[in-house]
């Protein structure tokens, strides 16, 4: 089984913590998905006729396209791959997007899961961080989806954002918890360097917030959520039972994906490549047949790596049986070594035939993976 990634770069405006690629030149947007489809056809043989299982439109904005446009890339992705054992198709959308109008049009199409960037409900907030919506429109977006017939509907949120407050954070947590959606994933702030809130950070515009809160909010996200019914699948990750991301677990547990669009990432097992991230040149490569992209095999010791940090960041945690049929009794045994120490003090448990870890270790997920990292000194 596998999957395929699409990404639409195209934004109305741009957040100030994202740095993922996008741009705001929507006047190339038809040419853009002529030359995303091209891509799909001459990629057709990436996935060796795997069967496409999940579709997951990211970007970006994807929900800046109109019906036209998605009915041409889910006519190309249906030719070439095929769509019958298609499970999930997920659209990231902004909330102020979500008129009804537009989901409706939205209905009509094979999306079956909807992923909104919420991010927070303090409108101050909101504006600080240049999104388009009020909180109001976020919960009416919902609202509309339901009204629509969406029964798989997630929400984004950020937590440690300039000002965080405890109060703050519990209020986010019980909006997000009354909508009642069927999952929410929440992010810790990252100021990634070159994106406006790391300018900001660096001329004292504002404050990142302190080691204490930031294990204080995380720890509160889980308790609420956990209280609410939803169960901690993967470490940013919350779900109503069945509900998981199941795009985004085909990323932790392995499972080949295509991606296309600029800056899109592909995986076939063995090799790792991704697209150029700049809209023009993606354009012109595909328009000439010349596809602008990187490639990395990937070794025995890189895909042990890998295999250890998206494993252990899920619920379902290191398979030892698959590590071993995989990667041999060397590293098998390596690892098992490697982790005694956190298995003897309670950060990790074994479960199932496979090391999980615990709700204490969680919080130093970081450095457990680490440990259990195969380093060549080669």
């Amino acid at each position: 089984m596998a999957g395929i990634y699409i990404h639409i770069p195209f934004c109305k405006t741009r957040c100030i913590y994202c740095d993922f690629y996008s741009t705001t030149r929507s006047e190339l947007k038809k040419r853009y998905i002529h030359s995303l489809c091209h891509e799909l056809e001459m990629r057709r043989d990436y996935l060796q006729n795997e069967p496409i299982e999940t579709i997951y439109l990211g970007g970006g904005t994807p929900s800046q396209l109109s019906k036209e446009d998605f009915q041409q890339i889910f006519d190309t992705i249906e030719r070439i791959f095929g769509m019958k054992q298609v499970r999930e198709i997920t659209l990231e959308a902004n909330p102020d997007d979500l008129t009804p109008e537009y989901v409706q049009m939205l209905a009509d199409l094979p999306f079956n899961r909807i992923s909104m960037g919420i991010q927070t409900f303090n409108e101050a907030t909101l504006h600080l961080l240049k999104r388009r919506h009020t909180a109001s429109q976020a919960i009416a977006a919902v609202e509309h989806c339901r009204k629509a017939g969406f029964q798989n509907i997630s929400i984004d949120l950020i937590y440690g954002l300039p000002g965080e407050t405890a109060e703050r954070w519990e209020y986010d947590l019980s909006q997000a918890i009354a909508l009642n959606v069927e999952h929410i994933s929440a992010y810790h702030l990252i100021y990634e360097e070159g994106t406006p809130i790391y300018k900001m950070l660096q001329q004292h515009r504002v404050d990142e917030v302190d080691e204490e809160s930031s294990v204080s909010f995380f720890s509160r996200l889980i308790d609420c959520l956990t209280a609410a019914g939803y169960e901690h699948y993967e470490i940013s990750n919350f779900c109503r039972p069945g509900y998981y991301s199941q795009h985004n677990t085909s990323y932790w547990k392995g499972i080949p994906y295509l991606g296309c669009g600029p800056s899109a990432h592909s995986f076939n097992r063995l090799e790792r490549e991704w697209n150029v991230a700049s809209l023009d040149d993606y354009i012109e490569g595909i328009e000439n047949r010349k596809r602008v992209y990187e490639t990395e095999s990937l070794d025995m010791t890189t895909r042990y790596n890998e295999f250890i940090i998206t494993s252990l960041r899920t619920r379902w945690g290191i398979p030892l049986t698959k590590l071993k049929e995989e990667f041999g009794t060397e590293l098998w045994q390596y690892c098992l070594d490697m982790a005694a120490l956190s298995l003897k003090n309670g950060k990790l448990t074994e479960k199932n035939g496979a090391l999980c870890l615990t709700r204490e270790g969680i919080f130093i997920s970081d450095s457990i993976m680490s440990d259990l990292l195969k380093i060549d000194y080669d």
